[in-house]
């Protein structure tokens, strides 16, 4: 059995510099393709999203609930998103997304520093390996 290596990605939003580890998924797969690419931040909350070049559907195991340091991909908006605390719509010890995300990814360490990044801040996702 082939052992498939693990894709790596690096986030730049503002002044934070995160790195991601990507699952083996076909949303996975679809962003790992379409990068790199820019944006400009939108927060809600503590989730940081952005438009991305990439049109998928949901999956079958997609999300309304999602854990710190998760990548998801949101339909209704095209967007990226990265989850590191609650959003305006989360309850007591949870953290929930505006709908049901695709979770493609999780941030590879601390994501504290992403809460300095504002709307309008660039934001940059590039291969690592």
């Amino acid at each position: 059995m082939a052992v498939t290596a693990t894709r790596r990605i690096r986030i730049v939003a503002g002044d934070a510099c995160l790195e991601a580890e990507l699952r083996d998924t076909p949303t996975a797969r679809a962003v790992w393709e379409a990068l790199p690419f820019e944006a400009g931040a939108n927060t809600w909350g503590e989730e940081i999203y952005f438009r991305i070049p990439v049109s998928l559907e949901l999956e079958p195991e997609a999300r309304d609930v999602v854990q710190v340091g998760d990548l998801g991909y949101w339909p209704a908006g095209q967007a990226f998103c990265v989850f590191f605390g609650p959003t305006p719509v989360s309850r007591e010890g949870e953290i929930r997304p505006a709908s049901a995300v695709n979770v493609f990814g999780r941030i590879v360490g601390d994501v504290a520093s992403l809460k300095k990044v504002r709307d309008g801040d660039p934001v940059r996702v590039e291969r690592i390996a």
